[in-house]
């Protein structure tokens, strides 16, 4: 069984970090989860680094 990840990323709307739990099922795909301070939509892409730890690039709907 894979186990979640948990990492941190900034909103790229208000700068404040935030924590999210990645899914290593979950690599490979995009998918859009609310900012917990500013409740604006982040857009997620999950992959794996070359140490084998999941990472998220963030961007804003804009960008």
């Amino acid at each position: 069984m894979m186990e979640l990840q948990e990492t941190s990323v900034y909103c790229p709307y208000c700068g404040e970090p935030i924590s999210v739990l990645l899914n290593p099922e979950d690599v490979g795909l995009d998918y859009i989860e609310d900012c917990q301070v500013c409740c604006r939509p982040i857009e997620f892409s999950i992959f794996e680094a070359g140490n084998g730890a999941l990472e998220a690039l963030v961007r804003s709907d804009t960008e």
